[in-house]
């Protein structure tokens, strides 16, 4: 299985938005066949360097990974994602 976890760091950090992203991501849930799990938490760390959302998802396998990654709904969320300046991290293992 492979673990694909992303962390965002929003312009806009009010919880409002954070919320609305997050359920921008969620609306992935079901719509993408190689996605096996997905979930997004909300950070309440007040730390600054805390990122504001985590990502979290599974695959069965990298090429499941590679197919997500160019999925039209995908490359819809990630494109969103740029348009309001969100700085990402990103850590891919097998588990």
């Amino acid at each position: 299985m492979i673990k694909h976890i992303v962390f965002f760091k929003l312009e806009d950090n009010s919880e409002a938005n954070k919320e609305a992203v997050k359920a921008r991501i969620m609306g992935m849930k079901g719509k993408i066949d190689v996605l096996k799990h997905i979930e997004v938490g909300v950070n309440f760390s007040p730390e600054e360097r805390a990122f504001d959302l985590a990502l979290v998802t599974d695959f069965e396998t990298k090429e499941d990974l590679q197919a997500y990654a160019i999925h039209p709904l995908h490359v819809e969320v990630v494109t969103f994602l740029k348009s309001i300046n969100t700085v990402t991290k990103v850590v891919d293992y097998v588990y």
